[in-house]
């Protein structure tokens, strides 16, 4: 098996990091990313992702056989991606792209984030998703095929060997993070602290991050920020700021609460729904996206025309009167499915690369 190097963006998110075999038998090495001047990191790689800079496919184009691009294109103007697949095509090397959002969650309106997936969806050689229904939507959309593979564990095995924490009290969670721009937030969590408040035994935690409240950052938002510290004022409701969670803070975060709430007005995929799956936590996804269709969860409506808080209410009674019977993802179940994926990843660059 001859070896195939792939240059991932970005190579040391945990999504890219868990299609490796863990076996070591697939053939494919990935490129570390390039830790740019700055040495700024982001949750999920260096930012921002030095292989999308004009010039460095040029300069290491004979580092690697296959390009693949992920996540990390947020603030990149299309212009610069058609720099990027022209260095590609310049130096014979197919792209490969993984669409795993088709609604950019940190982008207020959808124009921009279009524009990159008019670049990258036509110049792909070979494109995966992770759902039937993005599938479709890219179909229809772009007249391209995708290959629909499943999301990999996020966590480690020793993780999913931890025990499981009691079903009582009835903990659910909504982690506001820094109010990025698909999240609704307070409607949310207001419907949420009403249905608590009647279930005993049960509270809503609400976490934040404290940037929110910084003057000088780009996420603050103290009006927000202060409505939600007041919904701590109602005994059934804890709210907590603080700054970002590493790994294992997140993981020990997500394990401590019996469901987790996704408020979105709009996105696509969960890394975040992964995640819990392997703890054994219970998520209530938005109507909007493709959550359902990518792992378990119950749906509430909302997506950007309409929140209706009655099916928000329903799902939380229903988990809480199956909250000891929630599921959680196995590890030999996990790993298998990660020697797939690392195979059909193998298969995907071999057609690429023909």
């Amino acid at each position: 098996m001859r070896t195939l190097r792939v240059a991932s963006v970005p190579a040391s998110h945990v999504y890219v990091r868990h299609l490796s075999s863990p076996d070591g038998d697939d053939g494919v090495i990935r490129l570390p990313d390039p830790v740019p001047a700055d040495g700024r990191k982001v949750p999920g790689g260096w930012w921002p992702p030095m292989m999308l800079e004009p010039g460095w496919i040029d300069d290491h184009h004979d580092e690697f056989d296959i390009f693949h691009i992920h996540f990390g294109f947020d603030a990149v103007e299309p212009e610069v991606l058609e720099e990027v697949v022209g260095a590609l095509d310049t130096h014979r090397i197919p792209l490969v792209y993984t669409v795993h959002d088709l609604r950019n969650p940190h982008h207020p309106t959808p124009g921009a984030h279009l524009k990159n997936l008019d670049v990258l969806i036509p110049a792909a050689r070979e494109l995966i998703t992770l759902t039937p229904g993005a599938a479709a939507r890219i179909r229809a959309g772009w007249g391209r095929t995708s290959t629909v593979l499943p999301h990999p564990h996020v966590l480690e095995r020793d993780w999913f060997d931890a025990p499981h924490r009691p079903p009582d009290p009835f903990v659910v969670g909504v982690h506001a993070k820094s109010l990025r721009a698909n999240m609704d937030v307070l409607p949310v969590v207001t419907a949420l602290a009403r249905t608590v408040a009647d279930l005993p035994e049960a509270r809503l935690q609400i976490d934040l991050h404290d940037e929110i409240f910084v003057p000088s950052n780009h996420w603050y938002a103290p009006d927000m920020g202060a409505a939600l510290l007041a919904l701590g004022e109602n005994p059934a409701v804890d709210v907590r700021v603080h700054p970002y969670f590493d790994d294992d803070e997140l993981w020990q975060y997500l394990s401590e609460l019996t469901v987790s709430v996704l408020p979105y007005r709009f996105g696509t995929h969960s890394g975040w729904l992964e995640a819990c799956h392997d703890l054994g936590t219970a998520v209530v996804a938005p109507s909007c996206g493709f959550y359902r269709q990518q792992q378990s969860c119950d749906v509430f409506t909302l997506d950007e025309d309409r929140f209706d808080p009655a099916s928000l209410d329903r799902s939380i009674r229903s988990l809480y009167e199956r909250r000891h019977h929630i599921p959680r993802a196995q590890w030999p179940r996990r790993l298998e499915q990660r020697r797939r994926l690392a195979a059909a990843h193998r298969d995907i660059y071999e057609r690429a690369s023909a």
